[in-house]
C-alpha cells in the first residue's frame, strides 16, 4: 500500500515512509469505523481508490475537505457494506 500511495502522490524519496505508513493506518481505520467493516485492499480496487484519495487529503492538509468532497462515495460504500457486497463486517457490529 506504500508503494501505491508514494506514486500516487509522486513520491520518490523515502525520507517521509514512516508518516505516510501512519497515514495510511489512520485512513483504514476511518473508513473501518464508518462502516463497521474491515476490507482487504489487494483484491477490492475502488475501496483501496477511496483509502488512496483519503490518504492524499491528509498528506496535503485538507482532511476536512475529504467527506464533502467524496460523501457520494462514502454513502455508496456504507451500502456496499450493509449489502455485503464488499468488506466484512467486523464481529463487534454484528453484536
Amino acid at each position: 500500500m506504500l508503494n501505491d500511495l508514494k506514486n500516487s502522490l509522486r513520491i520518490t524519496w523515502e525520507d517521509e515512509d514512516e508518516e505516510l505508513e501512519k497515514i495510511i493506518k489512520r485512513s483504514e481505520s476511518y473508513l473501518s469505523d464508518l462502516t463497521g467493516a474491515t476490507f482487504d485492499f489487494d483484491k477490492e480496487e475502488w475501496v483501496k481508490e477511496l483509502l488512496l484519495e483519503r490518504c492524499r487529503y491528509v498528506y496535503n492538509n485538507a482532511v476536512d475537505e475529504f467527506e464533502e468532497n467524496f460523501a457520494h462515495e462514502l454513502k455508496r460504500l456504507i451500502l456496499m457494506v450493509a449489502l455485503g457486497k464488499v468488506g466484512a463486517l467486523d464481529e463487534k457490529t454484528i453484536s
